[in-house]
């Protein structure tokens, strides 16, 4: 028969009729929740946790926040003493993490950072640490639950990276909050983990009566292509932040996301030094000052006159002469607040 592709033809619109029926039957009797997206559909967020300070309970709270708000179970990381969080940053983004949760102190949240910089895959915060700077800096609660919710609902602002080497080695490690010599470094590596736990942020202010009895040192400062200063201090410290615990602010100009970092040189030397330092924190004062100095530039290098302690984002990293600092502008994406509290500067 030479016609049979009529009658095909003639026959479609019988057979679309049938199949409706049949599909519009099983929409009608199919339950709404089998109609969502497969879970490899879903959005994924991954949780670089350090084990060490994480209350019990933490895991379950944020996965019961990711699959509440429809995204699959996280994919779930712990740092190790050989890898505070790195690696499991890199394995996060190589996995397809759509956002990788930083659940630790200022060192995980630094070493996940240093992973996440130009790779356009967000950071989120979930607080757990002694200090948390960055996290209170941005305004992220310091609940797990509300924290987990705002990594993966937040908006995402672009924020600088610090970059620092450490004695002319090749290795460039990142900073987000503060990086320095002396003091403040000092302050950092003679603070036992176990007072931390006790005591909280008190631990700091115990380790700083007695670190205040150090004498200064000689510091050249080179800022940007400007000529070298020399300063004797008792410390410097390079910010991209410059909030402490307490909410007091060292540098009233850094701002996390204006392509430059600030520098501030404290010179005291005697008991009425310290409380000349203490009254320009507290008020917030920037001008010059003998004993409290302040700069901003985009790369920085800071020369002791001999190995001093140093510190990044409060983790000691050993005694070094120089530090070479630049600020690497907007590199890193983190999930604030959709109306994220003002870091700027205070006026006047």
């Amino acid at each position: 028969m030479n016609d049979w592709w009529v009658l095909a033809l003639a026959a479609l619109p019988v057979l679309g009729l049938v199949v409706g029926v049949v599909l519009r039957g099983r929409l009608r009797s199919a339950d709404p929740d089998t109609l969502g997206a497969e879970p490899e559909d879903r959005p994924l967020a991954a949780v670089v946790a350090n084990p060490t300070k994480i209350e019990p309970g933490t895991r379950q709270r944020i996965v019961a926040v990711c699959t509440g708000l429809g995204w699959a179970e996280p994919l779930w990381l712990e740092t190790t003493v050989e890898d505070p969080g790195t690696g499991q940053a890199r394995l996060a983004v190589e996995r397809g993490a759509d956002v990788v949760l930083a659940c630790g102190g200022d060192g995980t949240v630094r070493s996940v950072a240093e992973a996440l910089a130009g790779t356009g895959v967000a950071m989120g915060l979930v607080p757990a640490g002694t200090g948390n700077l960055l996290a209170r800096t941005l305004g992220t609660p310091d609940n797990v639950p509300l924290a987990a919710r705002l990594a993966l609902t937040g908006d995402d602002r672009a924020i600088d990276v610090g970059r620092i080497r450490i004695d002319g080695t090749e290795e460039e490690r990142v900073f987000l909050v503060m990086a320095g010599t002396g003091f403040d470094a000092a302050i950092m590596e003679t603070t036992p983990e176990a007072l931390k736990v006790r005591v909280g942020p008190l631990a700091y202010v115990i380790s700083g009566l007695r670190a205040m009895r150090g004498r200064r040192v000689r510091v050249t400062l080179a800022l940007d292509d400007d000529p070298p200063l020399r300063r004797r201090t008792r410390t410097v410290v390079v910010g991209n932040s410059g909030t402490l615990l307490g909410g007091l602010v060292l540098m009233p100009r850094a701002t996390i996301d204006d392509g430059v970092l600030d520098v501030v040189s404290i010179a005291p030397s005697t008991l009425v030094g310290w409380i000349a330092v203490a009254l320009r924190v507290i008020t917030r004062r920037r001008g010059g000052h003998e004993r409290v100095e302040h700069w901003q530039a985009r790369s920085i290098r800071v020369r002791t006159e001999a190995p001093q302690p140093c510190q990044v984002d409060g983790d000691p990293v050993g005694d070094a002469q120089e530090l070479a600092i630049r600020v690497d502008p907007r590199a890193l994406l983190v999930r604030v607040p959709t109306h994220p509290p003002a870091d700027a500067p205070d006026p006047g």
